[in-house]
């Protein structure tokens, strides 16, 4: 395989099976860790993601978070364009969206500060292997562009991968969190 697009499925594949593995045999409480990384953020407008299939699910943290400030969920547009963020509180009237996430019946875009990021894999350097899609590598961009913006990749601790096939348009994580660790990264200039 020389193609990176064929090594980056490779990847994928293979990370999916181990983030399948580890959501099977998932603890209680595999939230905890990023509730209290969050804990010292109170009030940041923060968006994180209604999990699909395999994903660590990060709905504990975002009720707990819907308490102090504003909690909001990504929507697509369309391909090639980033995306939005869409007001979510609990027990809000949700909808299907692509890819099967559910989002807020009603929008109503805000811009958040944080986004808790999902993932298929992650490095020790602050790598995130998504989907494909680009859509978080777009919007991180854009977000980065105008103020700081926190990107924290919520994963298993199955999903690092030592290897992770990069491109440059690739936005870097700023701290990943497993339900064992928090890992920070460096900052980035």
């Amino acid at each position: 395989m020389t193609d990176l697009s064929e090594i980056k499925a490779a990847a994928r594949k293979a990370a999916f099976l181990r983030r399948a593995a580890a959501h099977a045999a998932r603890p209680a409480g595999e939230a905890a860790l990023l509730s209290s990384v969050l804990a010292g953020y109170r009030g940041v407008p923060l968006a994180a993601y209604m999990a699909i299939r395999s994903e660590i699910d990060p709905l504990p943290v975002m009720q707990e978070a819907a308490a102090h400030g504003p909690v909001c969920v990504p929507v697509i547009q369309r391909l090639g364009l980033p995306l939005k963020f869409s007001r979510w509180t609990p027990g809000c009237a949700l909808r299907e969206g692509p890819f099967g996430a559910m989002i807020p019946a009603e929008d109503d875009f805000i811009t958040p500060e944080i986004l808790i990021v999902p993932l298929v894999a992650f490095d020790r350097q602050g790598g995130r292997l998504g989907y494909g899609g680009g859509f978080y590598d777009r919007t991180l961009e854009l977000l980065r562009a105008r103020r700081a913006t926190l990107a924290i990749g919520f994963a298993y601790g199955a999903q690092e991968d030592s290897a992770l096939p990069l491109e440059p348009t690739d936005q870097p994580l700023d701290m990943v969190v497993t339900e064992t660790e928090v890992i920070e990264f460096a900052a980035r200039t």
